[in-house]
């Protein structure tokens, strides 16, 4: 198993790292840059908003399925047809509740009128998730990684086109959300066929099955429980910006500019989840030890999290001038302001990394187990901890004080996590490995301090500091790349 984790993941690593890093740095950053921090923090706002009752479209089915695929494979056909009409009897519950709230808080008609469009994408983003998860399932990850970015590469496309082909005279950000409504369109009508061919259910028949429907939401409610959780915890930061805020939308485009690159990073993270989710749920019912399987996805992860994150705090505002040039209507002062603004909510951002990258490992470990109670007692803990946190901190701080408010809540979260994981999985306390981890962070924090006070262009620097800190890992073997590689090419020897 330890084997089809690291090969896939290179796999998921390779294609992502491909095409992922231009989506958000190339594509993403470019609208913002184009219509402003002002026009984007509106999009943004109302981007997490719609992100907020995305449980309701899912209700848990898709980490379900997941699961329930993985361990049983010949459910695939008759829930393919019933879950459909559930997904769509979702769409009608998610819409009500979306739309109430949204009156409620008193949003205008143009934003009720970008969300409308919001909520469709939620949709059809979310059914190619679903329909992923069987494919997932079914343990075919070379398939579900080029299905990954196959919407990315179609918004890439499209949005170049509009971007700098001379479409229009003036590009609008309701043209980024067109773009990305064609692209998960297209992707998840491929997607379908090709689930339809590998599960072999040439003939689809929907289904009208309330028993069938009851048992799914009975099943998959405390998935859906712990995903809305998750998503209020992690979402509602930009949301409370824009609302808490008199130029809220201002705010919440300088927090998007600094939360891209953590998003960035936690698409990467959560390959780790979209590979161990199976491979740990067919572990686990075969009486498989997984441990060895946790100490090398979280050391693989621990390496690149801390290592990014650090570096992240240091070279923070020269990362953000290099993304984030001068808008046309801006003043040089009110740039240099955005700047040391965005820097500052950058690296306290980027610390979520270490901890949401731990989540990844453990909390995908609990979710393959069963154990959604004890993970959903902790994502609401984290859930009231984070709107505290944002109704205390955003009035005086702004987005620093939403990004402290993430940054503390993941921290707990994880570190909860963890301590549950070992207990359940009766882990031994591997004191070498944390005296690893611990000298390791400290070896980065150092690093990175003597390099930003070199005269070496930052650049440079950076780079040497990566380099570095890869160099610590792997001299302490923290990063044991020697067992990675042979489980890589182990198909690969030669013959004797």
């Amino acid at each position: 198993m330890q084997q089809k984790f690291i090969k896939n993941l290179v796999l998921l690593l390779v294609l992502n790292l491909l095409v992922k890093p231009f989506w958000l740095l190339g594509i993403d950053r470019a609208v913002q840059n184009t219509v402003g921090a002002a026009d984007y923090g509106f999009y943004f706002a109302l981007l997490n908003y719609s992100f907020l009752f995305n449980i309701l479209l899912d209700f848990g089915i898709t980490g379900f399925n997941n699961r329930n695929i993985a361990q049983n494979t010949q459910l695939i056909k008759k829930h393919l047809s019933n879950i459909i009409v559930v997904k769509l009897l979702l769409l009608l519950v998610y819409l009500f509740f979306t739309f109430i709230g949204a009156f409620t808080i008193g949003y205008s008609k143009a934003q009720i009128n970008m969300l409308i469009v919001l909520a469709f994408n939620q949709f059809i983003a979310g059914f190619i998730l679903y329909l992923r998860s069987n494919i997932s399932g079914l343990h075919l990850f070379k398939i579900d990684a080029m299905v990954s970015i196959l919407d990315r590469v179609l918004i890439i496309i499209i949005c170049s086109i509009l971007l700098w082909g001379n479409v229009f005279k003036e590009f609008k950000i309701e043209y980024f959300v067109y773009a990305q409504t064609a692209s998960y369109l297209i992707t998840a009508i491929i997607t379908f066929i090709i689930l339809i061919e590998k599960s072999g259910t040439y003939i689809l028949k929907l289904n009208w099955n309330p028993p069938f429907f009851i048992m799914i939401v009975k099943k998959s409610l405390p998935f859906a429980l712990l995903v809305l959780l998750m998503t209020f915890y992690s979402r509602i930061d930009s949301v409370m910006l824009e609302r808490l805020l008199f130029d809220g939308n201002v705010f919440s485009g300088i927090y998007a500019s600094a939360f891209r690159l953590l998003d960035a990073s936690n698409m990467f993270a959560y390959l780790f989840a979209v590979l161990l989710l199976p491979i740990f749920a067919r572990m686990i019912k075969h009486n498989q030890p997984v441990e060895s399987l946790v100490k090398l996805s979280f050391s693989i992860l621990i390496t690149a999290s801390v290592t990014i994150a650090i570096s992240s705090l240091f070279y923070a505002k020269e990362i953000m001038t290099l993304l984030y040039p001068i808008h046309p209507a801006e003043t040089a002062t009110e740039y240099s302001n955005r700047i040391i603004e965005s820097a500052r909510v950058f690296g306290i951002l980027m610390l979520c990394f270490i901890s949401i990258s731990s989540s990844y490992v453990f909390g995908t470990l609990l979710t393959a187990k069963g154990s959604l109670k004890y993970l959903n007692i902790v994502a609401f803990s984290g859930m009231i901890l984070n709107i505290i946190l944002n109704l205390l901190l955003i009035p005086y701080y702004k987005a620093q004080g939403a990004a402290i408010a993430s940054f503390a809540t993941q921290f707990l979260v994880a570190v909860i996590q963890v301590i549950i994981t070992a207990r359940i999985f009766n882990f031994r306390i591997n004191y070498l490995f944390i005296a690893k981890i611990l000298i390791f962070v400290l070896s980065v924090i150092i690093i990175n301090y003597l390099f930003s006070l070199s005269s070496i262009e930052w650049h440079y620097s950076l780079l040497l500091v990566l380099i570095s800190c890869l160099m610590v890992a792997i001299s302490i073997n923290l990063l044991q790349l020697r067992n990675i590689f042979k489980l890589l090419f182990a198909n690969f020897e030669a013959p004797k």
